[in-house]
C-alpha cells in the first residue's frame, strides 16, 4: 500500500539524497577525485560530511579511505568505471584488511573511457570478479529515489557490520535526474553504531566473532592494532600458508555470504497465475514497471522482479525465476549480464534478454519481448 503524502515535495536528484542518507547512517567523510557521472555526489559530499578530502587521483582515494577507516572514520567515494578500475587494487586491500567504507559506482556507456554522457548497466560481472580469488564484496543496487535513501544507509550500515568496502551500484539517470518528490514519504534514519572492542585482555585484530572480527582504531592507545593486507592470522602477523591464515581468508568469503542473508533487498509484485516473470533492476527497473501495467491492462498475467541485492546473489531469485515458463531479464547492456550472473554460461531457453546499447530501454521494447 502507498504511504499517504505529508505534502513536502521538492525537486531534487538521487544524488543529495545518497549524500544525506550516508550522512545520517554515519558516513563521516568524503574523498574523491571528479568524474563524470558522478560528479554531483563529490559536490554535495564536500558540502554535509565533517570531512572532505579531494585526491589527486582514484588510486590515492582509496588509499586515504583506508587509511581513515583504520583510525575509525567510515569513508565514501563516489567514481564511475575508468576511476573504479584504477581502485580495484586498493578496494582488495581494504577488503583484506576488513576496512569499512562505501564507493558509489555511478555505471557509465564503455569500454573504457566510453561516453561520459551516456549511462549503462555494464559493471556488474566486474564486480562479480573484482576480488581476487573470486570473493564477494557486497553490492546493492538502487532502482528509485527512495532506494537512493534507504539502500545508502543499509551500504553504510553493511560496511561497518561486516567491516568490508560496500558498492552502491547507480547510473547516471539515477543520480543526475532531478525529479518532483516527496520528501516526507522518506523513513528515519538511524545513525550506524560503531563497537569497539573494549576488554583488557589481548586484542586480536582479526579473531571473529560472528564472523566480523572487533574493531580497533589505529589512534587508541590501549592495544596493539594489526592490518594486513597479505595472508596472515588472527593477531595479523604475515602468514604464508598454514591452517590458521587459511581459516582466516575462508572466514572474508563467509562473513558475507552468511551476514548478508539477513540483507536481500528486493520488489516482487506478484500476480497471482502469472506465468511470466519480468526481471530488472537500477535505472530499468522503471521502465519494467510501465510493461508490466501495459500488460496487465491487455489482459495478460505477469509477475515482476526488481533484485536489488546483486552480489552475494540471493539463490531464491535462480527459484523464483525457474518457476516462471518464460522469463525476460531486461537491462542496458548487450551481454546479458544479470542472467549471466545468476546461471553462467547455461541460461535457460525459458528466459530471454531485453537489452539495449547506448539508451534507455522503453517500457514497449520490454512489453514487445514478453508478447513474443
Amino acid at each position: 500500500m502507498q504511504e499517504k503524502s505529508k505534502g513536502n515535495r521538492v525537486l531534487i536528484d538521487g544524488s543529495r539524497l545518497m549524500i544525506e542518507a550516508l550522512a545520517r547512517a554515519g558516513a563521516d567523510a568524503f574523498i574523491g577525485y571528479p568524474i563524470t557521472p558522478a560528479n554531483l555526489l563529490y559536490q554535495y559530499g564536500s558540502q554535509r560530511m565533517e570531512l572532505m578530502l579531494p585526491a589527486p587521483d582514484e588510486i590515492t582515494t582509496l588509499q586515504w579511505m583506508s587509511g581513515l577507516a583504520a583510525t575509525g572514520k567510515l569513508p565514501v567515494t563516489a567514481t564511475s568505471f575508468p576511476g573504479f578500475a584504477l581502485m580495484l587494487e586498493s578496494i582488495n586491500m581494504a577488503y583484506m584488511m576488513e576496512l569499512p567504507m562505501v564507493i558509489i559506482l555511478v555505471q557509465r556507456l564503455g569500454p573504457a573511457t566510453g561516453t561520459a554522457t551516456c549511462g549503462a548497466q555494464g559493471d556488474l560481472l566486474l564486480l562479480k570478479g573484482m576480488i581476487s580469488g573470486g570473493h564477494p564484496i557486497p553490492v546493492l543496487a538502487t532502482a528509485d529515489f527512495n532506494d537512493c535513501w534507504q539502500l545508502s544507509a543499509k551500504a553504510a550500515e553493511l560496511a561497518v557490520s561486516l567491516r568490508t568496502p560496500v558498492v552502491l551500484l547507480t547510473s547516471k539517470e539515477e543520480v543526475m535526474t532531478h525529479k518532483s518528490f516527496d520528501l516526507s514519504l522518506l523513513k528515519e534514519i538511524k545513525k550506524t553504531e560503531r563497537k569497539q572492542y573494549d576488554l583488557d585482555c589481548e586484542y586480536k585484530s582479526y579473531k571473529p566473532t560472528d564472523f566480523v572480527p572487533d574493531f580497533l582504531p589505529v589512534t587508541q592507545n590501549h592495544h596493539q592494532v594489526r592490518l594486513n593486507a597479505s595472508t596472515h592470522d588472527e593477531t595479523g602477523i604475515l602468514q604464508h600458508s598454514n591452517e590458521e591464515s587459511m581459516a582466516n581468508t575462508r572466514r572474508l568469503e563467509e562473513k558475507v555470504k552468511q551476514r548478508m542473508k539477513a540483507h536481500y533487498y528486493y520488489n516482487f509484485d506478484e500476480q497471482n497465475d502469472a506465468k511470466k516473470l519480468i526481471v530488472a533492476y537500477g535505472i530499468t527497473s522503471s521502465a519494467a514497471i510501465d510493461a508490466v501495467e501495459m500488460l496487465r491492462e491487455q489482459g495478460e498475467k505477469v509477475s515482476l522482479l526488481i533484485p536489488k541485492t546483486l552480489i552475494p546473489t540471493p539463490d531464491f531469485y535462480r527459484e523464483l525465476i525457474l518457476k516462471h515458463e518464460r522469463v525476460v531479464i531486461a537491462e542496458e547492456n548487450i551481454n546479458h549480464q544479470f542472467g549471466s550472473l545468476l546461471f553462467g554460461q547455461n541460461i535457460p531457453a525459458s528466459i530471454a534478454f531485453c537489452g539495449s546499447l547506448g539508451k534507455m530501454i522503453s517500457p514497449a521494447e520490454i512489453y514487445e519481448e514478453v508478447t513474443k
